[in-house]
């Protein structure tokens, strides 16, 4: 009798994986560049934290996709005009994008915010703060 071995498909390998660097409380790329840490993301500054949180679904300059969902574009997008609406969004999230909130703290949420809003062809003069994070919670 011969006993085959079933390997593991590249999605189950993949989830194996991040279910072994989750335990440790990290995760990293392969040149060993942490991603965040627990419950929190530990960049500081907005193009961090875009790149950590923001670029795997709104991609990288901003342009959006469309694909399993659809992800719109941050690039010279007139809903981000008032810093109130991107702060509303990642904390509470909103239709397939995921309340955020509770892994930033509410400097982190102000940088990310006047990121997008002074890149990808966005030049919002006004900027998001701390204190208006904390009263958007």
């Amino acid at each position: 009798m011969t006993t085959q071995i079933k390997r593991p498909s590249g999605l189950a390998a993949a989830a194996a994986l991040i279910i072994a660097f989750s335990a440790t409380g990290a995760l990293a790329d392969s040149a060993g560049v942490t991603f965040s840490r627990g419950n929190q993301f530990t960049q500081t500054d907005g193009a961090g934290l875009y790149a950590s949180l923001c670029q795997a679904c709104h991609m990288d300059q901003g342009q959006g996709a469309v694909g399993a969902g659809h992800y719109p574009a941050l690039a010279k997008n007139e809903s981000l005009e008032s810093a109130d609406y991107p702060i509303y969004v990642i904390l509470h999230g909103q239709k397939a994008m995921p309340p955020v909130g509770k892994m930033l703290s509410d400097e982190q949420v102000a940088a990310v915010v006047n990121y997008v809003r002074t890149h990808f062809g966005n030049d919002y003069k006004d900027a998001a703060t701390a204190e208006s994070v904390k009263e958007a919670r």
